[in-house]
C-alpha cells in the first residue's frame, strides 16, 4: 500500500503496515529497531501517538477523515507523547526526515492505496501518470 502526497506530487512510503486493532495500535513500532526509507505504519483510528519504549525517532503525520494533513511532527524522539488532535482520524508514522524530504505540510491531500504487492509496479505507473 503506497502513500502519495497529491498536493506536492511526492511519495511518502511504498510499504505501509496498517494498525487498525487495539493491540496493533498499542504495540505500533515498539518491537522495531528502525523503519526502512519507504516504510510507514498507519494507525486507524488515532488522535495521538507515543514513542515510549521506542528505539528511534519518527516523523508523524496527523490525518483527517479525508486523509488531509491536519498536523505534522518532525523527528519525534523516543519516550515522548504527541499532542492529541481532535480533528485527527488516523496517523502515519514514518522514518525521520520523510516530512521534510517530501515537503509535506498542513493542508496537503494524501492518498493511501491498498494494493497487492504483485500489482505494485502497475500501481506506481498509474499514480505517476496521474500526478504528471
Amino acid at each position: 500500500m503506497p502513500v502519495l502526497n497529491l498536493t506536492r506530487k511526492t511519495w511518502l512510503a511504498t510499504t505501509v503496515r496498517k494498525a487498525d486493532q487495539f493491540l496493533t495500535r498499542l504495540i505500533g513500532l515498539l518491537r522495531r529497531n528502525n523503519l526502512g526509507p519507504e516504510e510507514a505504519l498507519w494507525l486507524i483510528p488515532s488522535k495521538g501517538v507515543h514513542t515510549i519504549g521506542m528505539k528511534f525517532p519518527i516523523d508523524v503525520i496527523f490525518l483527517d477523515q479525508a486523509n488531509k494533513v491536519v498536523a505534522t511532527a518532525c523527528d519525534l524522539p523516543p519516550n515522548r507523547i504527541s499532542r492529541v488532535r481532535l480533528k485527527t482520524r488516523s496517523i502515519l508514522e514514518l522514518p525521520r526526515g520523510t516530512i521534510q524530504k517530501s515537503a509535506t505540510a498542513v493542508g496537503d491531500q494524501l492518498e493511501i492505496l491498498l494494493a497487492e504487492s504483485s500489482h505494485m509496479d502497475d500501481l506506481k505507473e498509474t499514480l505517476l501518470n496521474r500526478i504528471a
